[in-house]
């Protein structure tokens, strides 16, 4: 990995095994096998978009470690930073579709995977400390101690830094999320929260407007997107308020991802050239799509975020 990418990752993929909707855990028979992990999702819309990115991780020496590494290489990734380890598996995770009024469930299984291995000595932070834009979240550093360093030593290596809250109540409480963010927040030029991860982790709540404001005030270098679900999402950016220009019909096919989706649709536009406001179009539009599809990961192009951004079923607002 001797060039520079504009976007690195680092984090853990996991097998996403799901189940046909309406079926429970216990009346399953089949289940849809599908790849994912935040940081993945965000390089694989990025680069399919345009960026050269890259993700770091691990993953074992076997069939489904060699599937990840081609399938996320197939979407444009360089994969040259992941380690590959004997012995050791993919972590995996169920999903229960449910249908109104039942929520999503999911179920984890993700102990002793390759990931859990990787150490920050393992890594060759060059292209880190060469990137562009670092992205990292929340999820990682909840895993344990030795992704918790990794993230630590990422976000003393990276000259610029995203950060997603990703806060799982499953993996870690909420002040443990908070004392691990007081440190990383201060040196994140990105920052993207959710209005419910903002109130579980840091009991701020509120207009979208007070929400930022008082985020600012723990990411005072950071360009904040507040993710407010259908609501769309509120940015703070150099003191602006900022919301998207287009609201986009979407049916639902899979909403998971789609927060990821907005990341990595987000960084392309920014990456590219564009200025803030086209970069929250291109995150809205990105993460829309992301919705119609199945899947952890947005299967899109520059060319199906221009011609929804054009015209198609958006309504100018």
């Amino acid at each position: 990995m001797t060039k520079r990418h504009d976007l690195v990752t680092l984090g853990e993929v996991l097998l996403r095994l799901s189940l046909p909707s309406p079926h429970r855990f216990e009346t399953a028979r089949q289940l849809d096998v599908q790849i994912g992990g935040a940081e993945a999702n965000v390089a694989a819309a990025a680069a399919r978009l345009g960026l050269r990115s890259a993700w770091i991780s691990a993953l074992p020496a076997n069939a489904w470690g060699e599937r990840v590494r081609r399938e996320l290489v197939g979407h444009g990734i360089d994969c040259t930073g992941v380690r590959v380890i004997d012995d050791a598996r993919l972590g995996t995770y169920f999903l229960e579709y449910g249908a109104p009024p039942r929520p999503i469930r999911v179920l984890y299984d993700r102990r002793d995977s390759a990931f859990a291995r990787l150490t920050a000595a393992d890594v060759d932070w060059t292209p880190v400390r060469r990137a562009r834009v670092v992205h990292l979240s929340g999820i990682t550093p909840a895993l344990g101690p030795a992704s918790r360093g990794l993230i630590e030593r990422a976000v003393k290596e990276a000259a610029e830094l995203s950060f997603d809250l990703n806060y799982r109540a499953t993996l870690w409480p909420p002040d443990q999320a908070r004392a691990f963010a007081a440190g990383v927040l201060p040196r994140a030029r990105y920052l993207f929260i959710g209005a419910e991860e903002a109130r579980i982790v840091f009991g701020v709540d509120g207009a979208p407007e007070d929400v930022l404001a008082a985020l600012a005030r723990l990411a005072p270098k950071a360009t904040i997107a507040l993710m407010q679900g259908a609501d769309g999402c509120t940015v703070l950016d150099d003191g602006r308020i900022l919301r998207p220009r287009y609201r986009h019909t979407v049916h639902v096919v899979d909403p998971i991802g789609a927060g990821d989706a907005y990341v990595g649709g987000f960084l392309w536009a920014l990456l590219s050239g564009r200025d803030v406001p086209d970069s929250i179009d291109a995150g809205q539009a990105v993460a829309a799509l992301k919705c119609s599809m199945w899947g952890d990961i947005a299967l899109v192009s520059a060319r199906d975020v221009e011609e929804l951004l054009a015209g198609g079923p958006a309504v100018r607002r």
